[in-house]
């Protein structure tokens, strides 16, 4: 973060040239900087590139208000955090300001009377963007007071009289004037609620109970909702909706490397302690990639309530904790996902998805099912035309090879010894460093993806796999 500039007086503020600008054109102008420049203008997020990007840039560059309509999970509200990165990092205001009023254009009662006594001499602040967003879960139980503002019981006690503009203890839209505003779950506010916030949008003013006050605010709007037939909780009333200028869409991942993009890069899986950072195989997180697009559109989900981009990230974190957890009681010195913690995934993610018309004790087998059938999918796109001749031969007569999630590295390839083609399935799955961790978590998955097709047998015993021929 940089240093503010070093002006302290409004007759300094003027003597340097600065120039008045509403918040809408500093996000237009600054959008059309990075633009121009080959900048990515919301950073971290994957997925909106060629689909919501353009429309929320149109959105900004023609000044309007915006509404991001899309199921849970889809990044709506980082998308809504990035907008701040195009506001000027700092804005004058007047010192001790509620408002953030501008030097130039104060707009209440205290920051006209500060101008008129100081004149030039008025104290100037800087305000880091940081501090110019504000944000709202909506729920049922938001009042006015909490968003517009209400008389202050405390400054009436204290003498003022209720006719004074003065006695008003303003709300988080007024305090967050000339910068960003952002009401997540739209739906959730009640109608009589939303109904404040016509004036915000439209006359971008508001009027605080029975007092002739009129702030005319600089703020730029952005909200949150499920589409109104997804959800039961609430609507957006019909006024408010067409005060918003852009309605947007947004959506899941379209395509399988947006989705394994988005896992790398929110997934926690680089912990620190005597263990090291847990290794999660790029095979292991595309299983998780793939499985996560099954379950979205499996037939017995409830597509309205959608399946999370957190059901992913749940998901891999699982896998890496169960990895720790097997080096932790083993003694191993590497902790690497294998096949086997992927069983403890569905235990953890069960909850995120919602089920329609499945029978009840169900859910958990439709999730195996989709997760094995992820397996093989993945099996077959990074091994197809692998040579598995040299494993198959270790169960050619008769013999088994255990595993599990509390098996360490060195007991699985001690059991299955030397195996020719190791090396072409370790290139194949884009393990370049071997190591006994990243080995056992290749031959893992590829006993699985064999058994998969039938090539291999498999016999489940608690907390243990057996394969065989």
């Amino acid at each position: 973060m940089d240093q503010p500039p070093n002006i302290t007086t409004l007759r300094e503020l003027r003597g340097s040239g600065h120039e008045l600008r509403g918040v809408k054109a500093e996000l237009r102008d600054n959008l059309l900087a990075r633009l121009a420049a080959g900048e990515d203008p919301f950073p971290g997020i994957v997925g909106f590139e060629k689909t919501v990007r353009p429309q929320v840039e149109r959105a900004i560059l023609a000044g309007h208000d915006i509404v991001l309509l899309g199921e849970r999970g889809q990044g709506k509200t980082r998308l809504i955090r990035t907008l701040v990165n195009l506001l000027d990092e700092w804005t004058p205001v007047i010192e001790g300001s509620e408002l953030s009023e501008h030097p130039y254009a104060p707009i209440s009662t205290w920051g006209r009377r500060v101008i008129a006594e100081r004149g030039e001499d008025t104290p100037v602040a800087w305000k880091h963007r940081d501090s110019r967003y504000g944000e709202k879960l909506a729920t049922p139980d938001t009042s006015v007071g909490d968003l517009i503002g209400d008389v202050d019981p405390i400054k009436v006690a204290q003498g003022r009289t209720l006719d004074d503009p003065e006695t008003v203890h303003y709300g988080l839209i007024p305090r967050t004037n000339r910068g960003i505003f952002a009401i997540n779950e739209l739906p959730d506010l009640a109608e009589r609620i939303q109904v404040a916030l016509l004036n915000v949008l439209e006359e971008r003013d508001i009027q605080i109970r029975g007092h002739l006050l009129r702030l005319p605010l600089d703020v730029f709007v952005v909200a949150s909702a499920n589409p109104e037939d997804y959800t039961n909780r609430g609507r957006i009333i019909t006024p408010l909706k067409d005060r918003f200028g852009a309605e947007v869409r947004t959506h899941y991942p379209l395509r399988l490397d947006d989705e394994l993009a988005l896992i790398t890069q929110e997934a926690v899986l680089d912990w620190t302690g005597h263990l090291g950072k847990p290794v999660v195989p790029a095979h292991l997180i595309e299983v998780v990639a793939r499985f996560t697009r099954a379950v979205r559109t499996a037939p017995n989900v409830d597509t309205r309530s959608g399946v999370s981009a957190r059901f992913a990230v749940a998901a891999a974190e699982t896998i890496a904790a169960s990895a720790v957890r097997r080096a932790a009681i083993t003694g191993e010195p590497e902790a690497v996902a294998r096949v086997s913690d992927l069983a403890a995934v569905i235990p953890s993610v069960r909850g995120k998805v919602e089920f329609d018309q499945l029978e009840e004790g169900r859910e958990a087998e439709l999730l195996a099912h989709l997760l094995r059938k992820a397996v093989a999918d993945t099996f077959r796109a990074r091994l197809a035309g692998t040579d598995f001749t040299g494993l198959q031969d270790r169960f050619a007569e008769g013999g088994t090879v255990e595993t599990g999630d509390l098996v360490p590295a060195s007991e699985l390839l001690n059991s299955l010894g030397p195996i020719s083609g190791l090396a072409q399935i370790l290139s194949a799955l884009g393990i370049e460093e071997e190591s006994p961790g990243l080995a056992a978590a290749a031959l893992e998955f590829a006993l699985e993806g064999l058994h998969l097709q039938r090539r291999l047998s498999k016999e489940e015993l608690p907390g243990r796999s057996v394969y065989g021929g």
